[in-house]
């Protein structure tokens, strides 16, 4: 059976929560990122859409905890430069990157990890067994990768890309054994997913895999505290390779725990939003939704 048959049997139901709230959901961010400078209405935003105005408010704020009007005041430029100016950052003209650069982030899961060795590293995941599962979230189908020791990977796929979604995780460790085990990687799922879940009695384990130098980039990321970002070359500077901003983009970008280790926290050197491997439009609403969380 090929993999994208497996995909398939295991997708008996809708994961996509509250049926198409996230596609409403990124349409909305879409917009918000198009036209915050207009400040469009509820009103103008629920007729491109076709939807009535109560509608669209009651399915955003029960995704995001936020209404629509609220989002968009968490993205202007005066909330960014509140939060962009304790770092000393240059500010962008684009007010809704700046703005989405700090109102959440994710200690409140109580992150415990480790790293595998540079050995098994280097091996390329030889001798490996890892599960995997698409489970709903917020923000898309999400896929869930662990190992005997934790989550290793956490990846996003829209409606039809799961088998590229897949193979751009299984890629990095080619050399493991992945099984297909929805009732293994539920459990972290909804540990990642749920707040209600988050607790420092039950941290979340995760298992990095990958060099010794992303692995401390990695490592960092998980460090940046609440309300804050930082650039590619503090972290630079934080791991003692104060030359290698470049360097640690690179490792940023293939940051395989999408979400729990906050890669969306990393700026480049101007204060912009560089891109996100699943798209920036899930980082806006990842961001978006941890504000509402907060």
């Amino acid at each position: 059976m090929t993999l994208a048959q497996q995909i398939d049997l295991s997708r008996t139901t809708d994961i996509t929560p509250d049926g198409t709230d996230y596609d409403t959901v990124r349409q909305v961010i879409e917009m918000l990122t198009l036209d915050y400078q207009r400040q469009p209405s509820l009103e103008m935003i629920a007729d491109r859409l076709g939807q009535s105005p109560t509608q669209l408010q009651k399915t955003f704020t029960r995704w995001a905890g936020l209404s629509p009007k609220a989002f968009l005041q968490a993205v202007t430029l005066d909330h960014a430069k509140r939060l962009l100016g304790r770092e000393e950052l240059p500010l962008l003209e684009t007010s809704f990157e700046l703005g989405l650069s700090g109102p959440g982030r994710l200690h409140d899961l109580f992150v415990t990890h480790e790293a595998m060795s540079p050995g098994e590293w280097k091996a390329r995941g030889a001798g490996l067994s890892i599960r995997y599962g698409y489970h709903p979230s917020p923000f898309g189908q999400a896929l869930v990768m662990i190992t005997d020791r934790g989550l290793a990977g956490l990846a996003f796929a829209d409606t039809g890309d799961e088998v590229a979604c897949f193979d751009d995780m299984a890629k990095r460790w080619p050399n493991a054994n992945y099984v297909e085990d929805i009732e293994a990687t539920v459990a972290y799922a909804a540990r990642v997913f749920h707040p209600e879940r988050w607790s420092a009695e039950e941290p979340l384990r995760v298992v990095l895999i990958g060099s010794d130098f992303q692995i401390r980039v990695w490592e960092s990321l998980l460090e940046i505290p609440l309300g804050k970002a930082v650039t590619y070359s503090d972290i630079a500077q934080k791991i003692g390779q104060p030359t290698a901003s470049r360097a640690v983009g690179a490792a940023v970008g293939r940051n395989p725990i999408s979400f729990v280790v906050p890669c969306h926290r990393a700026l480049g050197k101007s204060g912009a939003l560089t891109g996100y491997h699943w798209g920036l439009t899930r980082k806006r609403a990842m961001l978006g939704w941890e504000a509402g969380k907060g």
